[in-house]
Parts: structure tokens; C-alpha cells; sequence
């Protein structure tokens, strides 16, 4: 059983048909926001992290929403396995009481992203001159600024309904802010789907960024007045951009430079409003340049409960169960790791990667 699967867009087919699994040809990796659905990619970005990209001279840029920005945060600190190993550690051990309240939930939350960073996180992130963090929150308007629950649900119901008509109704509900460290990735600048705002990254506002990028409506409290941006309200980045419909390194920019996404799914759901409907796709064209990495659906099916992690595992299994379940998990996504480390240092088994357009979608 191949737990692997491996997707590419028509650029990056020809490019590693050609010349391999470089790292050096990678400038930017990708993390979707998903919760606890990452820990599926707990082994394979250890590996990605410690191994495929380590000692490398090239600039490398994240991007990253909710908990793919907490994810590959720890990317651009000075030593990421080991920020990667507290996030996994402390994450799977999250412990809430019968019914917590958002303050509680937000309250752990921002424990978990300061024990991830460390006290000097901050400064390693924006110091980095080599890897260029960019995460996604954003910035609420009219009642999805407020944490009341009545208003909130209204607004999010308005949003959800008018969504299924066109994403771009987004914007009259969301600004999406782009906050980042060193370079900010070409083309970022110019994005037109929505109204977008980028937005530096300073030591005291990582933390704030990226706790706004993960605070789920309804689960946590909006983040109020991040340093350096504008005020206001700022909510999970996921909301906007789930799994992310934009180009990812712009035409003309990238120098064939490709873009490496770990995913826990073989498909792929532009924003959060997205998720029941099953029409909505990604432009493809955006994905040109990508390799997706993703569990197959043979290894999710050996899994416990033959799924991958979720919120609702809170809800529906008790402490124990949970984290028996979630640490089995952790431990079996190694074999993610394993595989594609056989594909770049054998160098063969390129013929494994399939082209994009037959990566299902919904």
C-alpha cells in the first residue's frame, strides 16, 4: 500500500520529469488551514523541514492559513524541527473543559502559540533572511466584528448565503490581510479577488498575526488591533482562504521556480464557505507550478476510525480516546516522510506523480 500520493500542475510536472525532486527548486511552501487535520503531515514536514530543505542558500517563502500558518511558522525559527515537535506535542494534548466558552479556547490558544515560538520566536521569524514567512488572517466587517453569538451567527449566515452565489461577495465581509516577514512573495501585492492588505511582520506582532490567522468564529475570540495593521477585528485566515484559490508565485516572476504544498486531502476547497459546495473549484491555472503531497486514500482508511483528525473529535470522543487516537496518528504519519524521501534520494519513482487535472476536487 502506497501511502503517498503526489499531484503536479503542468509546469511542475515537466520541470521534476526533467530534472527530479529538488530542493532548490522549491521557493514557497503551502499550509491549509484544517485544525487538527495536519497531524496526518506531522512525520512528512518533519522531514520536509529537517532534511529536504535543510542547509539550503536559496530564499524560500510560506504561506500558510489557521493552523498552516502555525505550521510552517515554525519554518522560519532557528531551529524548526524542534518548533514543530512542541506544536504536535502540545496541540495533541489540548485539554477543554465540558463546554468551554470562547475566552477558554482562545485562552489556550495563545498558550500553544507561545510555547511554539519561544520566547525568542518573534525575532528569529522577522530576522530570518532566508525564509520569508507569510500568514493570512482576516480583518472582519460589520457584525462579524462582534464576538456576540446572535450577531456573529447573523453575520456569518448573510455571508455563507450570499458566498454561494459568487466568493466575491467575500469583500463585503473580509479584508484579506497578508502579514509577513522579509520579501513579500511576488504578485501578493496585486491580488484583485478581494480586497487584500499586506502588512509587515514586526517582533511584536507575530504572535498576534498568527493568532488571529487560527481564531475560528464561534470557536474563539476575533483578535482586536494587531501592531502595525489596521484596526480593527481579524478572524481565521481559513475563512477566505481555506485551501487557497490564488497564484502562488506570480507569471514572469518565478523563474520556474515551483511551489510545494503538503495536503491532507486530494482535493482542494478554495475558502470556508466553500465546503458543501461541491462545484466550487480552484483555478487550476493557479496551480501550474505546484507538486501537492497528500495521504492516500488507502492509508486514511488503516488509520483509526479510518479518517484523518478533526474539531469534531472534541466533541465526539472523550480525552483519552482522543489522545490515543491522535498520537497513533502522529506515529503512522512518518510513512508519509518515509516515501517521499525514497523519491528524492533514488531519484526514481518520479513516474508516481499524477497531473493535476485528475486530482478530484470536491
Amino acid at each position: 500500500m502506497q501511502a503517498l500520493q503526489l499531484y503536479a500542475g503542468p509546469t511542475a510536472l515537466q520541470k521534476i520529469q526533467r530534472d527530479g525532486l529538488r530542493a532548490e527548486d522549491f521557493r514557497m511552501i503551502v499550509g491549509a488551514s484544517g485544525g487538527p487535520k495536519w497531524f496526518v503531515l506531522y512525520g512528512l514536514d518533519r522531514y520536509l523541514f529537517g532534511d529536504f530543505f535543510a542547509g539550503r542558500q536559496q530564499p524560500l517563502m510560506t504561506l500558510g492559513s489557521s493552523a498552516g500558518a502555525w505550521r510552517l511558522a515554525c519554518l522560519g525559527l532557528a531551529d524548526p524541527v524542534a518548533a514543530m515537535d512542541r506544536l504536535a506535542f502540545h496541540y495533541s494534548r489540548q485539554r477543554y473543559s465540558d463546554k468551554p466558552l470562547m475566552q477558554e479556547i482562545s485562552h489556550e490558544a495563545r498558550k500553544l502559540v507561545d510555547i511554539v515560538l519561544g520566547a525568542n520566536g518573534p525575532a528569529e521569524i522577522v530576522g530570518n533572511r532566508l525564509v520569508s514567512v507569510h500568514i493570512v488572517a482576516d480583518r472582519a466587517r460589520g457584525l462579524l466584528k462582534s464576538d456576540k453569538k446572535v450577531l456573529l451567527m447573523g453575520g456569518l449566515g448573510l455571508c455563507a448565503a450570499a458566498n454561494v452565489i459568487s466568493r466575491r461577495t467575500l469583500r463585503m465581509s473580509f479584508e484579506r490581510v497578508i502579514f509577513h516577514s522579509g520579501r513579500l512573495a511576488p504578485g501578493f501585492d496585486r491580488l484583485a479577488d478581494m480586497p487584500t492588505r499586506c502588512v509587515p511582520l514586526r517582533e511584536d506582532n507575530v504572535r498576534e498575526a498568527l493568532l488571529a490567522s487560527g481564531s475560528i468564529p464561534m470557536i474563539m475570540e476575533g483578535v482586536r488591533n494587531v501592531p502595525g495593521a489596521p484596526a480593527g477585528v481579524y478572524r481565521d485566515g481559513g475563512i477566505t482562504d481555506y485551501h487557497f484559490d490564488m497564484p502562488f508565485l506570480s507569471a514572469g516572476s518565478d523563474g520556474g521556480h515551483l511551489v510545494l504544498y503538503p495536503h491532507f486531502y486530494s482535493r482542494l476547497t478554495p475558502g470556508w464557505f466553500d465546503k458543501a459546495l461541491r462545484w466550487r473549484r480552484v483555478n487550476p491555472a493557479h496551480y501550474h507550478n505546484v507538486l501537492l503531497l497528500a495521504p492516500s486514500p488507502e492509508f486514511v482508511r488503516a488509520l483509526p476510525y479510518g479518517k484523518i483528525p478533526d474539531r469534531k473529535d472534541f466533541e465526539i470522543m472523550d480525552y483519552d480516546t482522543r489522545f490515543t487516537y491522535w498520537q497513533r496518528v502522529l506515529a503512522e504519519s512518518e510513512r508519509l516522510a518515509e516515501e517521499f524521501a525514497a523519491l528524492v534520494e533514488s531519484e526514481r519513482g518520479v513516474e508516481r506523480i499524477r497531473p493535476f487535472a485528475e486530482m478530484r476536487h470536491h
